[in-house]
């Protein structure tokens, strides 16, 4: 079984000034509801799912389905209960570790996935004298 990890970002890294989390954060500032839809999308889901945010009172129901099936994809440490308190008490910062933690992610992927590419060559054949 895999272990568990921990997010590769916190929920305040908004404050770290790295182009890759100032122009998360400044797009959840701006257009939260757009990076909300950004990351539905970039995870597989349905660009639609966060519409459920808009139509749930308490809990932005959207919101908390990305990120506990985000957890659980990538086996990271937490629970439902941490989940539901995050999106609801902190929508815009638990939308922006999202968004933050999914771009390290399938940064990783990509490059572990063009290092094995480049290191699959074919067998090449031997000539004996």
């Amino acid at each position: 079984t895999a272990e568990m990890s921990n997010t590769t970002s916190s929920i305040c890294d908004f404050c770290v000034c790295e182009c890759m989390y100032v122009s998360v954060c400044c797009f959840g500032f701006w257009c939260p509801c757009c990076l909300i839809c950004q990351i539905s999308t970039d995870f597989g889901e349905c660009f639609c799912l966060p519409l459920l945010d808009i139509f749930t009172n308490c809990v932005p129901a959207g919101s908390l389905a990305l990120l506990s099936t985000m957890r659980e994809r990538y086996r990271i440490q937490g629970t439902i209960c941490n989940d539901c308190l995050l999106v609801t008490c902190c929508t815009p910062c638990a939308r922006c570790q999202m968004a933050r933690e999914l771009k390290l992610r399938q940064r990783t992927l990509v490059n572990v996935t063009s290092s094995v590419q480049m290191n699959m060559h074919p067998p090449q054949a031997f000539s004996h004298p």
